[in-house]
């Protein structure tokens, strides 16, 4: 009973305190350190909370992923917004939705249960496929992956954390059933994934998002996910190649970046 009079109190707490001035997200550094399917985690959060139109800062940090609370793929990022800390995408938007500033409140319930199906399916193939490429694929764990996620520690400690680091991806992707899938396998999975993506674009013509003129929480995650793969050099580039056969979905991208980024990474 006091556990959950707890629970009602700090969801009283969360809906009723304003969004703080000093929400600050924290993950890897950009240009040395984070992997692509962090980067495409935290992407997605600051598309989610650039939606939503609410101010918030980006601190970099070399141990961000020790930092974190935990979660139950990247752990990354993670929010600092006020006295509260969550991290990864879903409960970073569960957050923001409970002090009702969040994107999406014009769906009934019936088409926010159908876009939060949308929204597993991108989480969980796209980064399993991130993970896949990242870490089971030789020449971009030895050539990418290894590089960049030791590059902050010291010898010998960054052979370390790449070995508890490989290990865990390798974990998860056998909890998923990917570990024992072969390239051709990874990309087929992504491309259903972006057929079904595009066809959904398609579902509204002339409209720039994928339930109207209005983002919700599936037009963050799937850009935060498909613009990293676009974006990110691997030397396997399979990925961003399976990405680039569907032309809405690049044309999404370009879009979202244009109005809530202006880095104009994509060329036309």
């Amino acid at each position: 009973m006091t556990q959950y009079l707890n629970q009602l109190n700090t969801a009283d707490k969360l809906a009723t305190e304003p969004w703080p001035e000093d929400a600050t997200i924290y993950q890897p550094y950009e240009a040395e350190q984070i992997l692509l399917p962090e980067n495409a985690s935290c992407l997605a959060v600051k598309a989610y909370l650039k939606m939503c139109n609410l101010p918030f800062g980006v601190r970099s940090c070399a141990n961000a992923e020790h930092m974190s609370p935990g979660g139950r793929m990247t752990k990354l990022p993670f929010i600092r917004a006020g006295a509260f800390i969550f991290a990864e995408f879903e409960p970073i938007v569960n957050f923001v939705e409970q002090k009702d500033m969040a994107i999406g409140s014009w769906q009934d319930e019936d088409e926010k249960a159908d876009m939060r199906t949308y929204v597993s399916l991108v989480e969980n193939i796209f980064t399993m496929a991130e993970l896949y490429i990242s870490f089971k694929n030789e020449r971009v764990y030895k050539e990418v992956t290894a590089p960049r996620n030791g590059v902050v520690f010291p010898w010998p400690l960054n052979h370390m954390q790449n070995y508890g680091k490989r290990r865990n991806a390798l974990k998860l992707l056998k909890v998923y059933q990917w570990d024992d899938l072969d390239i051709e396998s990874v990309i087929e999975k992504v491309a259903k994934c972006c057929e079904t993506l595009e066809y959904k674009l398609k579902e509204i013509p002339d409209t720039p998002f994928f339930y109207g003129d209005q983002p919700c929480e599936l037009d963050a995650i799937a850009f935060g996910h498909l613009f990293s793969i676009l974006t990110t050099n691997l030397p396997n580039m399979a990925l961003a190649q399976t990405v680039q056969k569907f032309k809405h979905l690049v044309e999404f991208c370009r879009f979202v970046d244009e109005k809530y980024f202006q880095t104009r990474f994509l060329p036309e």
